[in-house]
């Protein structure tokens, strides 16, 4: 077993493609893990296990990849590159103590490498920069390199100084804190002689990292000065420490394939990246709603986090960090969340889809409990001498809805069903069921997610479902009082049936529920018939003259009418209001509203054109532009729901997904003239 000095919890970032699981893949093979090297495009790598991440050849969700090295265990959390799952990517960077930012040789500073920054940046989180498929076609180690410096800075420290052949192609590495130089023979690393001409820029390198190493104590600087070396170990302690502090992220290179700098990258995870006592600062809610600083802790109380759960035909896994002394399967903890007690099942380490049985898990480990239904992701399962709750995952908030059902009438429930088991394992969608539209509304944050949500309902729960459009929920209203005249009259064998009123229908200012009065004199209607015409009034409000949406703003009052002593009764005064409402509407100038919603969009400058054409095209008013702590722009706007359904896939487009949005319902206004003859033929033709 592992103790938390000798554990390394690291999650690897970056954009989809960049090598991120051929990296991972890479360190199973050089520690011996696996025998053979998986590809992605023949889908039999250990991260990406998912018949949809086969099927697509692109993570959908985050893999653990723990590898023994060195004395040392690294836990590696292989997230996706797609922003359509950044939900998986924020579970992963919650039990992670520092990352490697994956940026491809070829494609430089990529969105997804930005995004990836930002996270860290925001978690202050230490970090590598790791600069994949550097002996491809087309890679320019230089450039990217070059790339980073400008962006972030001095900050950018080289580890490594590629060797390269004629065509720029990296074919080997020098280790500049050690000076010596590697390549990869069938999968093997080789040293070799540092080429002629080499020597400078290593020297100018390792100076550069000597002067980082001196910044971090007095001591070191007062040396650094007077042009003394430092020893390894001094030059080891000092890279920790400004990687700790983030004053050095240092860069590494290296092939998926060929396995070049994947040893390297792993000396250098173990003696820089903090373990997880020196790593992720937590927050905890203790039972009296304070908050404290949690302090991860060998000899503390067990504790740990559920950062993940995989709900699939093999069963229920809890992925957990044990943040507090260690935990076994007989171990009982507190669920925070729900005040329960657990007794914890069988506890593994997973490698992908593989799960291997242990007798405990210490502190600062990733592994997973089996079958704790109760248990979601986001729990903190506590000793209960010290119950507290650390703060959930961030998630990003569903931005793209689309209305969900089944291709077979009568599997709604089974739709229903499949969902809510999904979510369980992504907790970054949700499902409404909209009463109004009478439709399941699926939000996520994006078309991908849902696409891949339907295709795991066929293959985990047999049924076939489609995405439609989302059903606006419109509303109507009239502008003008009318009166009206409703008399319901029918004779049959015996008793018959009589009612007659005369209702006023007024339009009101944003009241959502019809209101009823009477100003009935002389008892022309009886006061015990009142509740039968509000009631017949109410009925018919539910659905408007123009397309048949709940008509709100109304009032009616009831002024006059008769009586039959023998054949009036409430059913007959219901039908009467009915015949009243529907002689009245067509005279009180009926409009259409629609919902209105408050959204502000946060872009970088350059789009900012694009942006608000796009906007007036949505018939959206742009109420005010204010800038961000971050360099970007924040455009506030009010834009009918109605022409939002694909935004979050547009602004995409427009912005290299470099832009975000929130959007809130706010109010109904009414819909332009010219746009409403659309939406009443559209709903004529849904009845129909």
């Amino acid at each position: 077993m592992y103790t938390a000095n000798s554990i390394r919890n690291i999650c690897l970032l970056g954009h989809s493609g960049s090598g991120k699981t051929a990296l991972a893949e890479s360190l199973l093979y050089m520690t011996g893990a696996i025998l053979r090297m998986g590809k992605n495009a023949d889908g039999n790598t250990v991260s990406d296990y998912d018949p949809e991440e086969i099927r697509r050849h692109i993570s959908i969700s985050t893999s653990t990849v723990p590898v023994e090295y060195n004395n040392h265990k690294i836990n590696i959390l292989d997230t996706p590159g797609g922003f359509d799952f950044s939900g998986s990517v924020m579970e992963a960077l919650r039990a992670a103590d520092a990352a490697i930012l994956v940026i491809s040789a070829k494609d430089g500073i990529t969105v997804g490498f930005e995004k990836a920054w930002k996270y860290c940046e925001e978690r202050n989180m230490p970090r590598f920069v790791y600069i994949s498929k550097v002996d491809e076609d087309n890679s320019d180690y230089n450039a990217t390199f070059n790339a980073l410096r400008e962006r972030y800075g001095n900050k950018i420290a080289p580890l490594v100084v590629p060797i390269w052949d004629a065509q720029k192609r990296v074919t080997g590495i020098i280790d500049v804190l050690n000076k010596r130089a590697y390549e990869m023979q069938n999968l093997k690393r080789v040293e070799i002689a540092i080429p002629d001409g080499k020597d400078a820029v290593i020297e100018e390198f390792n100076d550069a990292l000597k002067e980082s190493v001196a910044e971090t104590s007095e001591d070191l600087m007062d040396r650094f000065f007077n042009g003394e070396d430092f020893t390894y170990s001094e030059m080891i302690k000092g890279l920790h420490t400004g990687v700790t502090e983030l004053s050095l992220f240092p860069v590494l290179c290296g092939s998926g394939v060929t396995c070049l700098g994947s040893l390297m990258l792993m000396d250098n995870i173990v003696d820089l990246l903090p373990n997880p006592t020196e790593g992720n600062y937590h927050k905890a809610t203790r039972a009296d709603g304070e908050t404290e600083e949690f302090v991860v802790s060998p000899g503390g109380v067990p504790s740990a986090f559920v950062f993940k759960t995989v709900a699939d035909q093999y069963g229920k896994y809890s992925y957990i960090k044990v943040l507090s002394g260690t935990i076994n399967s007989d171990t009982t903890l507190v669920n925070a969340r729900t005040g329960e007690t657990e007794k914890l099942g069988r506890l593994y380490t997973i490698t992908g889809k593989k799960s291997t049985e242990v007798k405990e898990l210490s502190c600062g480990d990733i592994g997973a409990i089996g079958k704790m239904d109760r248990v979601k992701t986001g729990d903190t399962l506590c000793d209960p001498r010290k119950v507290v709750a650390l703060k959930g995952i961030p998630y990003p908030e569903p931005c793209y809805s689309m209305a969900i059902a089944p291709k077979t009438k009568g599997q709604e429930d089974k739709v229903a069903a499949g969902l809510n088991r999904l979510n369980e394992e992504d907790p970054s969608f949700n499902v409404v069921s909209n009463a109004e539209t009478h439709q399941m509304v699926v939000s996520g944050t994006g078309d991908q997610q849902l696409d891949v949500l339907v295709s795991k309902l066929k293959s985990r729960f047999g049924v076939d479902a489609v995405l439609l459009p989302a059903k606006v929920a419109y509303r109507e209203r009239i502008k003008k009082s009318v009166q009206a005249h409703g008399r319901h009259k029918k004779q049959t064998g015996g008793s018959g049936q009589f009612g007659d009123v005369w209702i006023r229908f007024e339009p009101q200012e944003e009241q959502d529920e019809m209101i009823f009065a009477e100003e009935v004199f002389g008892g022309s209607v009886p006061k015990n018939f009142y509740p039968a015409v509000e009631k017949g009034c109410r009925e018919a409000s539910s659905k408007g003259p123009l397309a048949g949406y709940p008509m709100v703003n109304l009032k009616a009052v009831l002024y006059d009418g008769s009586y039959h002593p023998v054949d009036s009764n409430e059913m007959a005064f219901k039908m009467a209001a009915i015949l009243a409402f529907k002689e009245a509407m067509p005279n009180a100038a009926p409009t259409l509203l629609e919902p209105i919603g408050s959204l502000a969009v946060t872009i970088p400058d350059s789009y900012m054109g694009d942006v608000i054409g796009d906007l007036n095209k949505r018939r959206g008013r742009v109420m005010g532009m204010n800038p961000d702590h971050e360099g970007n722009t924040v455009v506030e706007a009010e834009v009918p729901m109605a022409e939002m359904g694909s935004y979050a896939i547009d602004l995409r487009a427009m912005t290299q997904a470099r832009g975000s949005f929130t959007l809130r319902f706010d109010r109904y206004e009414e819909v332009p003239k010219v746009n409403q003859a659309k939406i009443i033929e559209a709903a004529k033709n849904s009845e129909e």
